[in-house]
């Protein structure tokens, strides 16, 4: 199942609605959020269809509790949630910054009882002139859409990556939420 926070096009909404994409269009749910889809238990009542070439897709996870950034199973960093943008926003280029660079990385949106909800993709830009960590600190594109089905086969080029390894390193000594 393909999840996603949308507007109809010409009547823009901060936050969006939850919608389920389907083919070519977009069954609007009643849920608040992806996060309370997910607390309650993946169901919702529909309510009416949009066009998906009518829609504006936001990012899945506006206002996230929390992101990590994984550079392999066993590392990662924190990123700055407030950073988020939708697909097909623009960021502003930090101070100081020459060059920017983009990362793509299969991303985990965190369901229920900490366990992933979905996968999307988390599109990491980079300046190479400023000091880290504000490096990394300004701008995460995430989306379009949670896919609920994906199995993640790859993760920073490698072959494998262990999502449960990596669930379990991001849980310790605390409660992942959705």
């Amino acid at each position: 199942m393909r999840l996603c926070m949308f507007h109809p096009e010409g009547h823009p909404l901060e936050r969006g609605w939850v919608g389920r994409i389907d083919d070519s269009q977009v069954t609007h749910l009643a849920a608040q959020t992806l996060q309370s889809f997910f607390l309650g238990g993946g169901a919702a009542r529909e309510h009416a269809l949009y066009p998906l070439d009518g829609v504006a897709l936001l990012a899945p996870v506006l206002h996230p509790p929390a992101v990590r950034i994984f550079e392999g199973e066993h590392e990662f960093a924190f990123a700055n949630p407030a950073a988020i943008f939708s697909p097909g926003s623009t960021a502003e280029r930090p101070g100081g910054a020459d060059a920017i660079e983009a990362l793509v990385r299969p991303t985990a949106v965190i369901g229920a009882e900490g366990r992933p909800g979905g996968w999307t993709i988390l599109g990491e830009l980079r300046a190479p002139d400023v000091e880290p960590p504000k490096d990394r600190d300004f701008a995460l594109f995430l989306g379009p859409w949670v896919e609920t089905d994906f199995v993640a086969q790859s993760h920073n080029g490698s072959s494998s990556f262990d999502w449960d390894a990596a669930i379990r390193l991001a849980a310790a000594n605390t409660q992942l939420r959705a």
